[in-house]
């Protein structure tokens, strides 16, 4: 097995593979991790950690607790400690393939043909690695565009933030889908203006609209200035100042530009057309639901494949094209199980049918909404934001979907998740105990709110 790319899509199926008996090689140009583990997933989720601490902080007078003093983030220890668990991870992970007794070549490679690999070391050394099977797994990058580049000072890329030692006094965040959000709310918590540019009429287009609601709320009540159907037509840098020019003439400045503008994926110049490999739209690898591209032997899986971006399907596309190349029992993907999460505050988790399916007749479904003010441990908590929807048939009350919105959600969704997958019915989940009190009861409550004689 020939593995272009260590990411999660690439390492988790090399450990796969390595336990069916293939002899496995991985070749990575930057760590084991990817973009994944050194400046995407782990670095953000580690900063957003220390935003949801201070959040807690702000909260606690309504709790009893008084706060003296100026409580505030050092942003050059957080970006400190980011990196140093970013890099521990990446070793976590080298310590694992090399116990499995995997290959690991740090460089770039290409295909040189449907069972080649050219390998350039980052050392200067060249190999052609024959394989009986490869598995492309080279995940995106940030996108940019001509007006608005990045300099990496003051307009950054979300893989350029943790250079910055001190907090930016005005961030302007371009862009309002999930990478946007999570740092619009990450900096406002962290204790920095924020001003998120949006090109949609609301936050988070591709959520669940009653969710997005409930965080553009939150957002702007918190102080935050929100600017929707405002698109970005350049940004430009003035010393210390940058200035988010838009189309309709309008403009906003501020000392930093985080720019969140979607994804690239890293197909270019692997050597794909000539073995035989299809990209579809946008450049992403065509592949099939156990991670088949359009050539025989050739696997892909992760975000080139442009499936779903997370760093949960990559690691399943992974693991299902080794299980499949190798002869082992495989289960296909399935998309309508796929859980995610943003992780904002509140953190909005999601799983199965959506309610724009339902609303737009792609499924036949019933839903329920409960918010979270009334959960007792809420209350406890001073939660006053968020809400638990489930979808269920009708007729059967199988659960098919749901939403969580609230803190730790991508905890709670865990329950939720394992009702769609196993088909459990709104009474199988009203019938099983919760701890009172908790809010994973709101969960069980929405669905005994759904039972019908």
């Amino acid at each position: 097995m020939a593995i272009i790319g260590g990411g999660p899509g690439g390492y988790e199926a090399a450990l796969v593979a390595a336990q069916l008996g293939a002899v496995v090689t991985v070749i990575e140009r930057d760590g084991l991790g990817g973009s994944t583990v050194l400046t995407d997933c782990v670095p953000s989720k580690t900063l957003i950690a220390t935003a949801d601490l201070l959040d807690d902080v702000s909260g606690a007078e309504q709790l009893g607790i008084r706060t003296s003093g100026d409580i505030s983030a050092d942003l050059g220890a957080v970006n400190e400690r980011v990196i140093k668990l970013a890099l521990a991870q990446s070793a976590d992970i080298a310590r694992r393939l090399e116990r499995d007794k995997i290959r690991v070549v740090a460089g770039i490679a290409r295909l040189d043909g449907p069972d080649k690999v050219a390998i350039e070391g980052n050392d200067g050394s060249t190999e052609s690695l024959a394989a009986d099977v490869i598995l492309i797994a080279t995940g995106a990058h940030p996108r940019v565009v001509d007006s608005a580049l990045p300099d990496g000072e003051r307009i950054l890329t979300w893989e350029q933030v943790y250079t910055l030692a001190t907090l930016p006094e005005h961030l302007i965040v371009v862009g309002s889908g999930v990478t946007g959000a999570e740092f619009a709310g990450a900096y406002k918590a962290l204790g920095a203006r924020v001003t998120l540019v949006s090109s949609r009429d609301r936050v988070l287009p591709g959520e669940d609209a009653d969710a997005a609601n409930v965080l553009e709320d939150v957002f702007t009540r918190g102080g935050m200035e929100v600017m929707g159907t405002s698109r970005m037509e350049s940004v430009r840098r003035d010393g210390e100042t940058v200035t988010v020019t838009l189309t309709d003439g309008r403009s906003v400045t501020g000392s930093h530009c985080l720019l969140a503008l979607g994804s690239i994926p890293n197909t270019a110049d692997l050597g794909l057309e000539t073995a035989g490999v299809d990209l579809g739209d946008g450049g992403f690898i065509t592949v099939d639901r156990v991670s088949r591209t359009t050539r025989r032997g050739i696997y892909a899986a992760g975000d080139c494949t442009g499936v779903l971006m997370l760093a949960s399907v990559a690691a399943m596309q992974g693991r299902i094209a080794m299980s499949h190349a190798l002869g082992d029992a495989v289960r296909p993907l399935v998309l309508g199980e796929v859980v995610s999460n943003v992780f904002t505050a509140p953190e909005i988790a999601t799983v199965g049918v959506t309610q724009k399916m339902v609303d737009e007749g792609t499924i036949d479904a019933e839903s329920l909404t409960l918010g979270l003010a009334g959960n007792p441990r809420a209350k406890m908590q001073g939660v006053r934001d968020g809400f638990v929807k489930l979808f269920a048939r009708p007729g059967t009350g199988v659960i098919v979907g749901g939403v969580v919105v609230g803190p730790r959600a991508s905890e709670l969704i865990h329950g939720v998740s394992l009702a769609v997958s196993a088909s459990l019915t709104v009474d199988q989940v009203a019938h099983a105990f919760t701890v009172y009190p908790s809010m994973s009861g709101s969960v069980a409550e929405v669905a005994r709110r759904m039972h019908k004689r």
